[in-house]
């Protein structure tokens, strides 16, 4: 039996307009592009795929399951400019066969600057979770899946307010250098031993990259070997499963399906007829389930160590993309540089009363942590290899010096707010 975790990422940044040296206003936001942005991937993939999830679902008596890890900032403007995406999720989550995913609320790199206000965004996400979808996360995954050993440690020791658990394990690349002769086809723990939500091992599911970039990367390239991919096919190789591990975790950037993977590709029927498939292959013995019920069905057979930071992103699965290059440390260093000032403002804000104090230093709070944004970083990659077009998407630069310049013009001007609050200027 093969049970399959499908997986999906659906993030959209505030992209930053440009703001030159001579700009002085606080307004840092292309409200006009975002909206136009939101609206083109609503129409070709939200809309569409989430329809035809729920309708999957529907069809197959709750037999096909999957969940999603969906950015707050994603999320606001969603409601901001495609709400009725959100009700599709809505009516998807009344399922009970889609679990929604913690994460931080603005898909950001907390978790290596700053574990207090990685905090707090976790937080704010399972708020938003809670309010729009009734569920409470119990599974994290990490922006773009950065993880190591420590930051797992962090992750299964967080509690909520009636001090319990948060979490019963995280989702993570499955990289060959750290599994050896392993498969990701398995639970894996931390080493130590952690305990999360429940008093459980605390679970780490890895993604099956091969299988995953079948779908994600390579359905639409006529060179590919394996092209035309049918759902026979890919069903096929995850009955492979069988005898060597449990567990196919397909994870997946959403726009994978309509974006990415452009509708006349065929992925939306190669998607309708997955579950079917999936199922037929082995006289229904293949299943689909959630990270949750995954967790809660194979205890950890291993430890997977990991001791520096990677992620999911290109071939080195590490932090290069964002962190590859002078432009990006400085940016990053010189961001998170401001979060202790900008938090102390709206601490003294909140104490002292001042409604209007109140609204200009949690606006500035706010910049703040949309800056935070990894996509900002990421539009600062100099680097070249084998999948970057992926770093060009929706890149709204010319060139990532274009993007560093941009990014601390606006960083300049928050320190400029920050000087003029402190002295009752602002």
């Amino acid at each position: 039996m093969a049970s399959v975790v499908f997986y999906f990422q659906v993030h959209q940044p505030y992209r930053l307009r440009r703001y030159s040296v001579f700009d002085s206003d606080p307004f840092y936001f292309e409200d006009a592009k975002n909206a136009e942005i939101m609206r083109k991937v609503a129409d070709k993939c939200y809309r569409p795929a989430t329809q035809l999830i729920l309708d999957l679902v529907r069809r197959h008596k709750g037999n096909f399951r999957v969940s999603y890890a969906v950015t707050g900032v994603a999320l606001e403007q969603m409601e901001r400019w495609a709400p009725d995406v959100i009700s599709i999720f809505q009516e998807l989550a009344k399922t009970g066969c889609c679990e929604f995913l913690g994460e931080t609320y603005f898909h950001s790199l907390s978790g290596i600057y700053s574990r207090a206000e990685f905090n707090d965004q976790v937080e704010m996400h399972t708020h938003k979770i809670q309010q729009l979808f009734g569920q409470t996360p119990k599974v994290f995954r990490n922006t773009e899946l950065i993880y190591n050993n420590d930051l797992a440690w962090h992750v299964s020791q967080m509690k909520d307010a009636e001090g319990n658990r948060r979490f019963k394990g995280m989702i993570c690349e499955g990289v060959d250098r750290h599994l050896g002769f392993r498969k990701p086809t398995y639970v894996y723990q931390p080493p130590g031993k952690p305990t999360g939500r429940d008093g459980r091992p605390f679970g780490l599911l890895l993604k099956n990259y091969r299988l995953s970039d079948d779908i994600a990367f390579r359905f639409s390239n006529r060179g590919w070997a394996e092209w035309p991919l049918s759902a026979e096919k890919f069903a096929h190789w995850v009955n492979q499963i069988n005898g060597d591990g449990f567990l196919c975790n397909l994870f997946m950037d959403y726009e994978t399906f309509g974006e990415h993977q452009w509708a006349d590709t065929g992925i939306f029927q190669f998607l309708g007829k997955l579950p079917e498939a999936v199922f037929d292959v082995k006289q229904g013995e293949n299943h689909f389930i959630t990270p949750s019920e995954a967790l809660d069905q194979f205890p950890p057979v291993g430890d997977y160590d990991v001791h520096e930071y990677m992620s999911w992103a290109d071939t080195e699965r590490d932090l290069t993309a964002w962190r590859g290059n002078a432009m990006q440390w400085n940016a990053l260093e010189e961001a998170y540089k401001l979060e202790r000032s900008i938090k102390d403002r709206y601490q003294r804000a909140l104490r002292e009363g001042d409604a209007e104090e109140k609204t200009h230093a949690g606006a500035l709070l706010n910049d703040w942590r949309k800056l935070t944004t990894s996509d900002h970083f990421y539009y600062m990659c100099t680097k070249y290899f084998a999948d970057g077009d992926v770093h060009k998407y929706f890149n709204p630069y010319d060139s990532p010096y274009d993007s560093y310049i941009n990014f601390m013009n606006v960083l300049d001007n928050v320190r400029q707010r920050l000087a003029a609050e402190a002295v009752g200027v602002g």
